[in-house]
């Protein structure tokens, strides 16, 4: 019983060292960050890109279905979404490697802000520095605008502006109803979804999309069909 015991306190120590290597090393990469561009000088940026589009200027159908999509407790936490965390912990221990992060949307707006693509650890705990600071300081609305203006939607396309634009010839508050759930479904894995390449693919992941959106109760069974029906 002692020998388990001892076992168990040694792998809990293990863990405690892990952890705090890998956060030490996520808060100076979080600190390499900020010092190099503060994050309200980084907002301003974002703020003055090409195309950049208000929330106001944003059809609700496609913010509706970003947030059934992406992040539906997205109102409801402080930016880290603990179920959803909890479940991508248990899927990267099964898979032994960081396939999923079951990042919120402020987590996505940190990662775009700042960080690459590389999905690490440590990164995952600088995320965390740089969401805290954007979910004391801006309103969910501003967080929402911001992710929306970041994100990207392949073909070389960043943000919801430049994507309406290229993809549809369209500024985001002229996009029909099924233009809005194809683009909401394309920062999933914008390579695979690319409209120019892979449509059928694109239009498989807009029904997900709007399926989420029923199931979220955004919009009905009977409007998805129609939607779908759609050319």
């Amino acid at each position: 019983m002692k020998a388990i015991k001892k076992l168990f306190s040694f792998i809990f120590l293990i863990i405690l060292i892990v952890i705090t290597v890998i956060g030490f090393n996520g808060y100076k990469m979080y600190k390499e960050a900020i010092t190099k561009t503060p994050i309200k000088e980084k907002i301003e940026e974002i703020k003055n890109i090409d195309n950049y589009t208000t929330l106001d200027e944003i059809p609700e159908n496609l913010i509706n279905a970003v947030i059934a999509v992406e992040d539906h407790r997205f109102y409801n936490h402080k930016g880290i979404d603990l179920i959803s965390t909890t479940k991508a912990l248990f899927t990267n221990i099964k898979q032994k490697e960081l396939v999923t992060g079951g990042s919120s949307i402020t987590q996505q707006l940190a990662k775009n802000m700042y960080f690459s693509q590389e999905k690490t650890f440590s990164r995952k705990f600088a995320e965390i520095f740089i969401v805290s600071y954007l979910e004391e300081n801006l309103k969910k609305e501003e967080i929402l605008e911001l992710y929306l203006n970041t994100i990207y939607y392949g073909n070389g396309y960043y943000g919801i502006g430049d994507a309406s634009l290229g993809y549809f010839d369209k500024y985001p508050s002229e996009l029909t109803f099924k233009e809005a759930t194809i683009l909401a479904g394309l920062p999933n894995a914008p390579s695979a979804y690319s409209l120019t390449e892979h449509q059928d693919l694109a239009l498989k992941r807009q029904k997900q999309v709007l399926e989420s959106m029923v199931k979220y109760k955004y919009i009905t069974q009977k409007e998805m069909n129609e939607i779908l029906k759609e050319d």
